[in-house]
């Protein structure tokens, strides 16, 4: 849990400094290699991805000894703390409207998590689980690019924010069974298909997180990204790791749980003082 929190913390950082590199690129690079290579040539998008692998480091540490439905969950605290990164770096004060929402939040991800219970798998995913999940993740974010394309506006960071969000968490199942794998025999590491997957879907990821803060405010991707991303690994979690929750009554206080963190993202991302200080100073 812990580790997760430190994981949170480093991509909140993570995603500040990216944006300011990525809102200075015109839109005409979106989607293209261009744009990953006019930010590879910024300092402040650089020391963003250093901390994205700070980021990486801690999850992998915390998905090695925990169940993905308890650590992905746990990621959603980054936007509260991006809002507060962003809030105390442009001197705003977020306000008793934005506190109750990270209150909210809170409350809501304490709910999901003592409610469903999630307890570590006992299998690892099969080929044809692989495979279904690969094509099923890829129709997914085909499809979401898709309509971030066609529309304008708020609507189109947060669908590139929704498909980054899902492909985090679908990385996040190449770095639990790496990690499985590391465990149980090192020298098979290295010969294993799972960790060359990890880092082609990180990349992929990465991708389309920049291009979800290319296209919009910060205040618009982050909440899409923040809550895609754990409901996704709750998903891997349980039906590729056998990873379980509790059903039954459960089920609705999970799904109280999961209200309260979406209603928490939005009324943080959408309040006054973030909000004006997106508008009147840095586009963030």
């Amino acid at each position: 849990m812990i580790l997760a929190l430190f994981a949170a913390l480093c991509n909140a950082v993570s995603s500040v400094l990216q944006r300011r590199a990525a809102k200075s690129v015109p839109e005409q690079k979106a989607l293209r290699p261009a744009l990953m290579l006019a930010l590879m040539r910024d300092r402040t998008w650089l020391g963003g991805i250093a901390t994205m692998i700070a980021a990486f480091a801690f999850q992998a540490g915390a998905l090695g000894t925990g169940a993905l439905a308890i650590v992905q969950p746990v990621l959603v605290t980054e936007l509260p703390f991006t809002m507060v990164i962003l809030s105390r770096a442009y001197g705003v004060s977020l306000g008793r409207r934005s506190w109750l929402a990270v209150g909210t939040m809170t409350l809501g991800l304490a709910v999901l998590l003592l409610s469903a219970a999630p307890t570590p798998g006992d299998r690892l995913p099969s080929a044809m689980e692989w495979a279904l999940a690969t094509i099923g993740t890829g129709g997914a974010i085909a499809l979401l690019v898709f309509v971030g394309r066609l529309v304008g506006g708020l609507a189109r960071p947060v669908a590139f924010g929704v498909a980054a969000g899902v492909c985090f968490a679908f990385t996040a199942t190449f770095i639990k069974q790496s990690m499985s794998i590391l465990t149980e025999d090192p020298a098979a590491l290295a010969t294993s298909w799972q960790p060359y997957a990890m880092v082609a879907a990180g990349l992929l990821s990465v991708f389309l997180l920049e291009n979800a803060l290319q296209s919009g405010p910060l205040v618009a991707a982050q909440p899409a990204l923040t809550i895609s991303d754990p409901v996704a690994g709750i998903i891997y979690g349980t039906t590729m790791f056998g990873e379980d929750i509790r059903t039954g009554g459960w089920i609705l206080l999970e799904a109280v749980g999961l209200l309260l963190i979406i209603r928490g993202s939005f009324q943080l991302a959408q309040s006054p003082p973030v909000r004006a200080a997106a508008a009147a100073r840095t586009g963030l």
